[in-house]
């Protein structure tokens, strides 16, 4: 059984595959590869973009999907995960879609559910599918020379699980990585690593990767205000000057504390390409696992 917990998951060819697939599901015209086939997304976590990228994902490629509204599931009375999950499996769904706030429940389940279980995001530890769209959006600028390329991370890439599945599946692919966060957000990584976000750092960039601050994972307080965090990190016109860069976030973006308004707005910004981008990694990847059982 094939399941997609971590980027590792994926031999290099296989990704590129996913590549192919994902231009041709571009053209969002509606496919009958999964008909008759299930989708089931179990999200205990908030989420818009992950989750209604993959139910669009499953819906363009013939699937029935159906949606665990936890908050008014048995799991709210008290019912374990093992028995919500077991009790789905039981309904012979083709997949599952589940994200959670612990890391490693994916990882769990998998050992207990009969069809391929796919990690929406799991506590600090994984997002995989969101790893797989960036480099998608990415490959395809670049007409897929990416070897070399420099690529600034910037945020809060400690507590980031879309920062530790990027870091994985970027580096496999060539790219050069360098960390910019406050020390209290950097992990421990022999990553190229800066404390401090200026326009020099910016040129030597071809990519720019913010993220969010996950203040939701913080035991306590860092900043007064994230207002103090954006006067060191936010990304804005001054900092970018005219230099030639494309600029990622996973979203939700914090406007004017990640990126500011006029930087979203500029041609440079591909944070809605990303969104488009990943309904067409999401059929890819639904396919593959779904298909190839």
């Amino acid at each position: 059984m094939r399941h997609l917990i971590t980027t590792k998951d994926l031999e290099v060819d296989e990704i590129l595959e996913l590549f192919e697939d994902a231009k041709e599901f571009l053209d969002e015209k509606a496919r009958t590869l999964l008909s008759k086939k299930s989708v089931t997304t179990i999200f205990f976590e908030n989420s818009t973009r992950t989750l209604s990228s993959f139910e669009s994902a499953a819906r363009r490629l013939g699937a029935s999907v159906l949606r665990l509204d936890v908050s008014r599931s048995s799991s709210s009375k008290g019912e374990t995960l093992f028995d919500t999950a077991a009790n789905l499996d039981a309904m012979s769904p083709d997949a599952i879609v589940i994200r959670h706030s612990n890391s490693g429940v994916p990882h769990i389940l998998a050992k207990h559910i009969h069809c391929p279980i796919l990690n929406g995001g799991d506590g600090k530890h994984a997002h995989p599918t969101q790893a797989l769209l960036d480099l998608f959006t990415i490959f395809t600028h670049f007409k897929g020379k990416v070897k070399d390329k420099h690529i600034l991370i910037i945020g809060d890439i400690k507590n980031s699980r879309v920062a530790s599945s990027n870091i994985e599946l970027l580096t496999r692919f060539g790219l050069n990585i360098t960390l910019v966060a406050p020390p209290h957000f950097m992990p421990k990584s022999p990553l190229n690593k800066a404390y401090k976000l200026d326009e020099k750092l910016i040129k030597s960039a071809d990519i720019i990767m913010n993220l969010r601050t996950q203040t939701e994972r913080h035991n306590k307080s860092i900043y007064a205000s994230l207002k103090d965090y954006a006067n060191d990190f936010c990304l804005n016109l001054r900092l970018l000057d005219k230099h030639k860069v494309i600029i990622l976030h996973p979203g939700p973006v914090n406007r004017n504390i990640d990126i500011s308004d006029e930087v979203l707005n500029d041609n440079r910004s591909f944070v809605l390409k990303q969104v488009k981008n990943g309904v067409a990694i999401r059929m890819a990847v639904l396919k593959k696992l779904i298909l190839e059982r």
